[in-house]
C-alpha cells in the first residue's frame, strides 16, 4: 500500500538514502556523535543537516528519505529501530501504530511543550495528535498543508471551485478538462468524499458499490493520469487541463513560486464528514525507541524549531509548505510576500478550518482493489 503524497520522489529516495547511510553496522558506533533520521524529503537537505553537523562538532548525521509512511514504519518493524533515531511521518501513525507498538518513545515534555506556545493557533493547544492516549508527548509537528484539488483560476474561479467542491469532477462539462494526480491513497480518500462517503469509517457492500461508481466516473472523465506533480502543473499552465484531482498547497506551490499564481490549491467549503470536505496532512517527527539511543535525536528536534531552520525545512526540495512554527514572529518574518503567496497564506487558516485530519482509510484494501480496477478502465 502506498500512503504517499510524494510519489514523484520515490525513484531516487531509497537508493540515495541507503548510500548515505552506509553499512547498517556502522550505525552502532559512537552513538553520541551520530544521529540517523528516516524522513520525508526536506529534513535530509544540506540546508538543514549541514548546520546541525556544524553545531555538533561535525557529528555524523545521516538521513534517508521515504516513499510512504507505511514503508518507513515497516523498516522499524523489521528491526531498524537499531538504526534510526528519529522518524518523520504523517499525523495518524505515531498515535495509532508507532507508539502502541513501542517503535517510538516519549519526548521530554519539559523541553518541548514550551515550543507549542509559539506555534500557530491550530497547533498551540497543543496539537492533540502529538500525544498518546496516556498523555505522553510522542511527536513534534512542523510541515503541513491542505490537500484536496487544484485549479487554474483563469478557467475555473476559486469561488466556483470552493462552492462546487468535489462535485466539480462529476460535472459532465468537465470531461477531458482535468487530470488525476495518482497519489493512490489520497485519490481513494478524495473519491470517497466526492461520493459523500466517509473514508475513515468501514464500508459495507452498498458503500463499496457507490465508491465503484464514483471511481469509474472520475477516471472515465480524466484526460491525464500521472504521479508527477511537475507534469501535472505544466499541463495546467499550458491549458491542456483546467484542474486536477488530488493536490493542494504542496503540489501547487512550485508553480505559484515560479509566478503562475493562477494555479491554486482548493479546499471545498463543505463536505460529507462533519460538514468538511478537505483533508490536511501534518507531519510529526518522533524519537525512535532505539536500544542504543543517540543524545542528538532530541537535540535535532529542538534544532529544527530555530527560525532559520524552520524556513529551510519549509522551503526545500522544490515544494514549499507552511510550518506550524509560523506563529512565532521570528519565523514568520523569514518569509517574503512571494513566498507567502506560494503557500497560499491568504487562505490557509480558513482552509485548515474546513479540513479533516488525514487518517487511516478503514476499508483500504477493498477500496484499493476497486480503485485500481477503475484506473485500469
Amino acid at each position: 500500500m502506498k500512503f504517499t503524497r510524494r510519489q514523484f520522489n520515490k525513484a531516487m529516495a531509497g537508493a540515495a538514502g541507503m548510500a548515505a547511510l552506509g553499512p547498517i553496522g556502522h550505525a552502532f558506533a559512537a552513538r553520541d556523535d551520530q544521529m540517523n533520521i528516516l524522513c520525508w524529503e526536506g529534513y535530509n537537505s544540506d540546508e538543514v543537516l549541514g548546520p546541525f553537523r556544524n553545531a555538533n562538532s561535525g557529528a555524523s548525521v545521516r538521513a534517508e528519505s521515504g516513499t510512504s509512511d507505511p514503508d518507513m514504519i515497516n523498516k522499524l518493524r523489521a528491526g531498524e529501530v537499531n538504526v534510526w533515531d528519529l522518524i518523520n511521518v504523517n499525523q495518524p501513525w505515531a498515535r495509532a501504530q508507532l507508539y502502541p507498538e513501542k517503535l517510538i518513545k516519549p519526548l521530554n515534555k519539559d523541553r518541548f511543550i514550551p515550543y507549542f506556545d509559539r506555534m500557530l493557533p491550530e497547533f498551540s493547544g497543543p496539537y492533540p495528535l502529538a500525544f498518546a492516549d496516556d498523555g505522553e508527548l510522542i511527536g513534534m509537528p512542523q510541515r503541513y498543508g491542505p490537500f484536496s484539488f487544484v485549479v487554474n483560476t483563469d478557467k475555473i474561479s476559486r469561488d466556483m471551485a470552493e462552492d462546487q467542491g468535489w462535485k466539480l469532477f462529476l460535472d459532465s462539462a468537465m470531461k477531458d478538462r482535468y487530470g488525476v494526480l495518482t497519489y493512490d491513497n489520497w485519490n481513494i480518500m478524495h473519491m470517497c468524499l466526492t461520493g459523500d462517503q466517509n473514508p475513515f469509517e468501514p464500508m459495507d457492500d452498498a458503500g463499496l458499490e457507490k465508491f465503484k461508481g464514483t471511481a469509474e466516473t472520475i477516471f472515465a472523465g480524466a484526460k491525464l493520469l500521472t504521479d508527477d506533480l511537475v507534469a501535472m502543473n505544466t499541463a495546467l499552465i499550458n491549458g491542456e487541463i483546467d484542474a486536477y484531482f488530488t493536490g493542494g498547497t504542496y503540489t501547487a506551490s512550485p508553480a505559484r513560486f515560479d509566478g503562475a499564481t493562477n494555479i491554486r490549491g482548493i479546499t471545498p467549503k463543505s463536505g460529507p464528514v462533519d460538514g468538511k470536505g478537505g483533508v490536511v496532512w501534518i507531519e510529526l517527527t518522533s524519537a525512535v525507541n532505539n536500544p542504543d539511543p543517540s543524545k542528538l535525536a532530541e537535540d535535532f528536534l529542538e534544532f529544527v524549531q530555530d527560525p532559520e531552520i524552520c524556513k529551510a525545512v519549509s522551503f526545500s526540495e522544490g515544494t514549499y509548505n507552511p510550518v506550524s512554527q509560523m506563529g512565532d514572529a521570528k519565523v514568520f518574518e523569514k518569509y517574503d510576500k512571494d513566498e507567502l503567496d506560494a503557500i497560499q497564506w491568504d487562505s490557509l487558516g480558513e482552509e485548515m478550518a474546513r479540513s479533516l485530519d488525514y487518517q487511516v482509510v478503514s476499508s483500504y484494501d477493498k477500496l484499493n482493489e476497486i480503485y485500481n480496477a477503475a484506473k485500469r478502465g
